[in-house]
């Protein structure tokens, strides 16, 4: 059978991808487009007027306040994906693993997503009741007599802030790195015990390497979405605290677009940067 393509089929291709790449060009590339012109415009205290300057870009990277703040984002980014990851790969192992009916593999899955069928704000809300001072977990501690006051950095702290960020996006580790799991072929782990292989061993040299792109899937979601997210260290932190969103929350809020569409081009650079590092670790595509 000859695979030859005819001008025929392909031009039907190209209008079969062309709603898409118009979505894509309308709802991605525009609104990049626009946020990048516009960090290169002049402001006033009262306006901003179309330019092409680097006044903007200049301010952002001679203010000591810009690397403190990413490098405060990067700590966030960093210890929240490794909880993640943690948390993310023994729920899903669990559930692939040592779950056997396939009925109770959903209902478990499902009861892991209830919680995230709310928003992101009413679950932030539901840790002030029990860290703050006079909450719950200070109350059972002091009740039990491990310690003698309150403990003021369970609330308001960066403690309290990759506490919120593991608690809202540890599903987005879960899901993937479980669909993963699912399709090891049982027989490999069968063939590593005939094999006199060790759990451990199994779970290192087997279950790990083929896992990767889930961990690698999921990872790109947790550190786009912290990296990203400004209201959860706004909220958390009380205001004490601050990464590179609640930098251009700031700008936004002071009627500084130019400013905060040079930091947001900033952030946007640095993200890709990141995910083109993890790429090259696993092939996606290839893997998939």
């Amino acid at each position: 059978m000859s695979s030859k393509q005819t001008p025929s089929s392909t031009l039907s291709g190209w209008l079969m991808a062309s709603p898409l790449a118009l979505v894509l060009a309308l709802f991605l590339v525009l609104p990049i487009a626009m946020i990048v012109i516009v960090s290169f415009w002049g402001a006033t205290e009262f306006s901003i007027y179309p330019a092409f300057i680097f006044d903007n870009y200049e301010f952002l990277f001679r203010s000591s306040v810009t690397y403190s703040v990413f490098l405060k984002t990067f700590m966030f980014t960093i210890i929240s994906w490794a909880l993640c990851l943690a948390i993310g790969f023994t729920v899903a192992y669990f559930l692939a693993f040592h779950i056997r009916a396939q009925t109770w593999q959903i209902v478990l899955f499902l009861v892991c997503t209830v919680p995230f069928l709310t928003s992101n704000i009413i679950r932030m809300i539901s840790w002030v009741p029990f860290l703050g001072r006079n909450g719950i977990a200070n109350q059972t501690l002091i009740s039990m007599g491990m310690i003698d006051e309150p403990l003021e950095w369970l609330l308001f702290s960066d403690f309290a802030v990759v506490l919120a960020f593991v608690h809202l996006y540890t599903l987005f580790m879960v899901v993937p790195i479980f669909n993963t799991m699912m399709r090891i072929d049982k027989s490999l782990l069968e063939a590593a015990r005939d094999a006199g292989a060790t759990g451990f061993q199994t779970l290192t040299n087997v279950i790990l390497p083929l896992t990767k792109p889930g961990i690698m899937i999921g990872s790109i979601f947790v550190v786009t979405l912290v990296m990203g997210d400004f209201i959860t260290v706004r909220f958390m932190s009380g205001s004490q605290s601050a990464n590179v969103g609640r930098l251009i929350s700031n700008d936004v809020a002071l009627l500084r677009y130019p400013s905060a569409a040079a930091t947001s081009v900033v952030l946007l650079i640095t993200v890709l940067i990141v995910i083109g590092i993890m790429l090259r670790f696993v092939n996606i595509r290839k893997e998939l």
